[in-house]
């Protein structure tokens, strides 16, 4: 049995996994530390989880969430390319010091059970139609060399103190409970948001970049397994289906799955963001052979549904 510390709990990705964990029987409580700046209490409406307002960068309230429990989910993060361009300083305070504080919060505490988001931005620059693990990475963004940093920690954790670790990188995950309504919100979010309240969909670029999406539920339950199942991998994994989709390609599955006609409204090139993403699944299926992904369309219908529920709410 098995009582989880999730940080960033009450962000997109965190909440999802507590409302699966609590559902698991494998767990016996789920403890959550965030500090709010992204995340929203509301997110863990009706969950019976032990929340502590918190920072990782507090090592007082580290301590705090991390006594007694046997394994962390490390999500929290300043997750935003633009964000970390404004303030680089503060993206590698929280996502690379913030690891390594969870990871020595961790050893204080004899937990040795930790998976962790990377990003699929540790790619930047590596013109590969299709990244793998054992591709080299260049990082555009100090969020992205923030990343790099979060998982080479695991993984040096893995190595020099024994810790089971894995490190995903995740690529372009949506599906409901994910916000649209902040300067740094993913492209999902704002599409959807946008074309149900008749608002042009903003397109930076001309939506020919692509994206590997993947469903929250999906994702979700790789790192539940990982957890309850102690999974440990050398290197990092990635988290995604090999499939590619182009923004304009986006536009079109949104509008069958809302049944409404898009306006597309073109913008300038954003600073730091990749033309094509796409990841090499292999591993990932090989880690975990009875994975039963969420296809897009099916995903997009949840997202609709969902945001239209907190339109009419």
């Amino acid at each position: 049995m098995t009582r989880i510390l999730i940080t960033g709990g009450a962000g997109f990705i965190g909440s999802n996994l507590a409302r699966l964990a609590l559902a698991s029987p494998g767990v016996t409580g789920v403890v959550v530390l965030d500090d709010l700046s992204t995340g929203a209490r509301e997110n863990l409406a009706g969950l019976d989880v032990e929340f502590h307002e918190g920072s990782i960068t507090d090592p007082e309230a580290l301590d705090r969430a991390v006594a007694g429990v046997d394994a962390v989910a490390h999500l929290a993060a300043m997750a935003s390319v633009p964000q970390s361009i404004d303030d680089p300083m503060g993206c590698h305070e929280v996502n690379a010091t913030g690891t390594l504080r969870v990871l020595e919060a961790c050893r204080r505490h004899g937990v040795d059970q930790v998976v962790a988001a990377s990003s699929s931005a540790v790619y930047g620059a590596n013109p590969a139609p299709v990244k793998s693990e054992r591709d080299w990475v260049r990082p555009l963004s100090p969020y992205a060399v923030s990343k790099l940093a979060t998982e080479q920690y695991l993984l040096a954790y893995q190595t020099c103190y024994g810790m089971s670790t894995m490190a995903f990188r995740f690529f372009n995950v949506y599906g409901p409970g994910q916000p649209a309504g902040h300067v740094y919100a993913a492209v999902i979010p704002i599409f959807t948001e946008s074309l149900l309240a008749g608002r042009p969909l903003p397109v930076n670029g001309d939506g020919s970049q692509t994206r590997d999406f993947v469903f929250v539920g999906t994702v979700c339950r790789i790192l539940l397994t990982a957890l309850l199942e102690r999974r440990s991998h050398e290197e990092p994994v990635n988290i995604a289906l090999n499939t590619e989709t182009s923004l304009l390609e986006l536009v079109g599955a949104l509008e069958k799955a809302t049944g409404q006609t898009a306006e597309v409204e073109f913008r300038p090139p954003r600073a730091g963001e990749i033309a094509q993403s796409r990841a090499d699944d292999s591993v990932l299926r090989s880690l975990f052979p009875d994975l039963d992904p969420v296809p897009l369309s099916a995903g997009l219908a949840e997202t609709v549904a969902w945001f239209r529920a907190r339109a009419g709410a």
